[in-house]
């Protein structure tokens, strides 16, 4: 184990995905085999390449969040609503109340990235700088009369430390406050940031969440044109496969997650019910993504939590089901673990949460932990050769061993892991 006398342990989760919004109906979900990967409900994707995604179809921000707080809701884009009302969710799983821990003892370590823009905020200012169909905006005309148009909040509502701002002026946590943003790698480094304040004395509780929300028509004709989406939307749920001969991509999710991470003594001191503990983290870059890189970096996460590859339950992998990139992570992971230890990859019920992915991705392994099953792995059918890892498919196993490693990329070659632990006393 870790040499510092500070240890910090997971006091509640709150989460919002497509397959559940506690962490009761996602576990449920989960050993299911439910997948939330549908045709996109929230505008007519019929015009786009990839028309399937996760989406979070019930989900209104006015319903859930702190009623003295709603009057902020329309300063935050959609990421933002998710972000604070799953921050909130966590502090009340945890019964952390604001005003409960010495607001300069409480901080925040938030995964976000650039908010999705919506529509409706630029729309009169592009109709008026355009100059006809088919033309590009006449910049003069838009410096001029478009401007005038774009909401005074335009920007305020988007940028990526606003989940983490926001949560700070909810729970008046004067402490640490980060926000991490190297997409889909944020969750695991904003978890490890956090876990390092605790260690060396900075705070008491440590807030860690990921949201991201980019189900509108920019964000996706966007991500269609360049990123490595599915085209098999006749699939469905089935579309996304992790590891699998047969991938053909990946699809897009909004979500969010979080839970306070918190020093050992201070939690019991309130007797706060404890469901896991951090107790390894290391991060690097794997340049070239040969899989090396991200190898180092998980020996490392385990070398910070003193344990060995042997004493690992299972692996949560990112899985994105893009071949080439599941092929670099599996061969980071398997020059670890070999096909040893299970690989368990839950993305392909949800898609690409993005910023918010490792956060959702690590809840599923905590609650794993928690109940003693993991859930397999879905879409996994036709093992890819170029993946030398076993990925645990079919019902859920016993879970053996009290650790798991959530390992987290990104396409530039980013990468964390986390090393989580069953709690026992």
């Amino acid at each position: 184990m870790a040499t510092s006398p500070r240890r910090a342990v997971i006091t509640g989760l709150g989460v919002l995905t497509p397959i559940g919004s506690s962490p009761a109906a996602l576990w449920e979900a989960l050993r299911a085999g439910t997948s939330g990967i549908r045709p996109i409900q929230a505008f007519d994707a019929s015009a786009l390449p990839c028309q399937i995604a996760g989406e979070l179809t019930d989900f209104v921000a006015k319903n859930l969040i702190e009623k003295s707080y709603r009057k902020s809701l329309n300063a935050m884009a959609r990421t933002v609503q998710v972000g604070v009302v799953t921050a909130q969710l966590a502090m009340q799983d945890a019964g952390l109340a604001k005003g409960t821990v010495p607001p300069e003892r409480v901080g925040v370590s938030f995964a976000s990235v650039m908010g999705a823009t919506e529509i409706s905020d630029l729309a009169r200012a592009s109709k008026a700088a355009s100059v006809g169909p088919g033309r590009p905006v006449d910049m003069e005309v838009w410096g001029r009369a478009g401007v005038p148009d774009v909401p005074p909040m335009w920007m305020l509502k988007y940028l990526p430390n606003m989940p983490a701002c926001h949560t700070t002026i909810l729970y008046d946590m004067q402490g640490p406050s980060n926000t991490i943003i190297p997409n889909e790698a944020a969750g695991v480094l904003a978890a490890g940031e956090a876990f390092r304040i605790l260690r060396r004395g900075a705070a008491d509780v440590m807030l860690v969440g990921g949201a991201e929300s980019k189900i509108n028509p920019l964000s996706l004709s966007r991500f269609n044109s360049f990123a490595p989406l599915t085209r098999r939307n006749d699939l469905g749920p089935a579309a996304v496969r992790p590891f699998d001969r047969d991938a053909s991509g990946t699809c897009l999710g909004e979500a969010g997650a979080a839970f306070p991470l918190e020093e050992l003594g201070h939690a019991r001191k309130r007797g706060a019910a404890i469901l896991g503990e951090v107790v390894g983290y290391a991060a690097g870059l794997d340049r070239g993504l040969t899989g090396d890189g991200l190898a180092r970096v998980i020996r490392a996460a385990l070398a910070d939590a003193g344990i060995r590859p042997s004493d690992v339950d299972h692996v949560n992998a990112h899985g994105l089901g893009v071949p080439e990139l599941d092929r670099f992570e599996a061969r980071g992971i398997g020059s670890v673990f070999g096909r040893d230890v299970p690989v368990f990859a839950p993305l392909s019920r949800f898609g690409n949460t993005g910023a918010a992915a490792g956060m959702v991705e690590l809840a599923c392994s905590l609650l794993a932990l928690k109940h003693g099953e993991l859930p397999g792995t879905l879409n996994h059918e036709n093992p890819d050769p170029g993946c030398p890892v076993a990925v645990h498919t079919g019902p859920p196993r016993k879970v053996a061993k009290p650790f798991a490693v959530k390992v987290a990329y990104t396409d530039l070659g980013q990468c964390g892991a986390l090393v989580v632990r069953r709690w026992e006393e």
